[in-house]
């Protein structure tokens, strides 16, 4: 899920009908879909969106039936070709049945000690079932989404668990996408006249194998025409930079060679003395913090808001592996997806983020001088010239086999000791099929690590999702505890 710093007002985010929907995944999301031969490596979002009260399920239905029409992700599956080295299409369903990808279930009551504390444990509740709904694999052959429609929550209060394979989309794309099922309004009226008429469903695909050749051929053909084009270009105007400033151009080579080398480097053992273990296996808590009080605390050394919560996570960590006698961990390897999106990009859906990994120091005691080391670090990952060529890099890897892929994925990844992820929400309150929206909660994939703190806001709150691997995190309630404990000395800094 794509970092970035601020929060995004609904009125300027693309209208979903404007989205650019390729008829082809891209490297980079190709490569998500590739490195799932190894199960560690999922890259499946999990999404909590908690209501005050349970909606119409007939609404419901008719909501999210006019979403997938205007979203055709939602309505289109992957087809790949064992004989091709394009990326695979996105091809609607021929046989799409709505009642696959909603579910419906009533949560167990709550014991008598949740039944005291109504909004913590309708958010317990539902975290609890959304776990093991996370940890299944998705149907393949089968559009990459579900969602299950919660009732019976303590307090009268619902919610949807959704889940969605991260090459539809990454956190930013997401929300946009997300505003074909919300309104701004509890009962709008398009949504209340039944008799306003669908939109079209998409058409399905009637390709034959000779035609996929041919598709996929000309794909290629056009790929490597744009490659000749931009490598000429930039030859161009690189020879024209060499005679005006040899020595500017050979130090750019150098730095760029050694940002490639840092980006695609093995990273196969965790830093952690303490976090080491993986499995297949989940668990989900949240941490709620004000928006405002964050940004004001990032302020004091001049950052934006994903300084304050890294460092808030850094600290958590430091913590943790304080209480459990390692208090000499210097260095936690954090991935953190580094949002690419320009103007020119913003309305095509699909993964625009790069994954920058690096070591995070955990160290240091003082908040401030923490959060100050933070924001200096994570603004020099953010220059890495190797970002500017993660197309091209995502192009040749997704040429090799897909053990190979896999492998080389698996040897970048499995090292990594955390991830954060900073999502912007809307900042103002938005509706499902006529309940209110009281919070929502992003849970990104673990793909190797052994935890991932993401952040979505929302109206005035920022959501933290925690999503641990049991087998390197066995007491989630004790690592929870000290990541709130940690946000709450960031907090008193504002």
């Amino acid at each position: 899920m794509a970092a970035s710093d601020e929060s995004t007002d609904l009125d300027d985010v693309a209208q979903v009908e404007a989205f650019e929907f390729s008829p082809r995944m891209s490297a980079a999301d190709a490569l998500m879909w590739d490195i799932e031969k190894d199960p560690l490596l999922r890259s499946t979002i999990t999404f909590v969106t908690l209501l005050d009260q349970v909606p119409d399920r007939d609404r419901f239905v008719r909501v999210m039936d006019r979403a997938t029409r205007l979203v055709p992700r939602l309505r289109q599956r992957v087809v790949g070709h064992p004989y091709s080295i394009a990326p695979p299409r996105w091809e609607a369903d021929t046989n799409f049945d709505l009642s696959y990808h909603l579910r419906f279930m009533r949560a167990p009551s709550p014991t008598s000690s949740e039944s005291n504390d109504p909004a913590g444990s309708a958010v317990r509740q539902v975290l609890d079932i959304a776990e093991p709904i996370a940890m299944q694999g998705f149907d393949r052959a089968r559009p990459l989404w579900e969602m299950t429609l919660v009732d019976g929550l303590t307090g009268g209060k619902a919610a949807v668990i959704g889940k969605v394979h991260h090459a539809i989309s990454d956190g930013v794309g997401g929300v946009n996408l997300q505003m074909s099922m919300l309104s701004l309004e509890r009962d709008p009226v398009d949504q209340m006249n039944v008799s306003s008429p669908m939109p079209d469903a998409p058409t399905p695909s009637a390709l034959g194998e000779t035609q996929r050749i041919i598709d996929a051929t000309l794909f290629e053909a056009r790929k490597q025409m744009e490659g000749i084009v931009g490598t000429a270009a930039a030859a161009i105007d690189t020879l024209d930079r060499f005679r005006h400033d040899p020595v500017g151009v050979g130090v750019d080579a150098v730095r760029t060679g050694g940002s490639l080398i840092r980006l695609l480097s093995p990273a196969t053992k965790p830093l952690s003395p303490l976090m080491t273990n993986r499995s297949l296996s989940v668990h989900f808590d949240t941490i709620t913090v004000p928006v405002d009080t964050m940004k004001d605390a990032a302020r004091i050394v001049s950052g934006k808001l994903n300084d304050s919560f890294v460092a808030a996570v850094a600290g958590g960590l430091r913590r943790y592996h304080v209480r459990h006698g390692h208090a000499d961990t210097e260095l936690l390897r954090m991935t953190m997806p580094i949002n690419v999106r320009t103007e020119g990009s913003a309305g095509r859906a699909g993964n625009q983020f790069v994954p920058a990994r690096f070591p995070v120091p955990i160290s240091i005691d003082d908040p401030v001088m923490r959060m100050n080391a933070i924001r200096t670090l994570v603004a020099h990952q953010r220059a890495e010239p190797a970002l500017a060529l993660s197309d091209p890099i995502a192009n040749v890897l997704h040429r090799l086999p897909t053990t190979a892929t896999t492998a080389v994925f698996g040897s970048m990844l499995k090292g990594i000791d955390f991830v954060t992820s900073n999502v912007p929400g809307p900042p103002f309150t938005v509706f499902l099929a006529g309940a209110e929206v009281e919070g929502q909660i992003a849970l990104g994939p673990l793909t190797g690590s052994a935890a991932n703190m993401t952040l979505l806001s929302y109206r005035h709150d920022l959501n933290i999702g925690i999503n641990v691997d049991p087998a390197a995190i066995p007491d989630p309630a004790v690592f929870t505890e000290c990541l709130r404990d940690s946000f709450d000395e960031i907090l008193k800094l504002a």
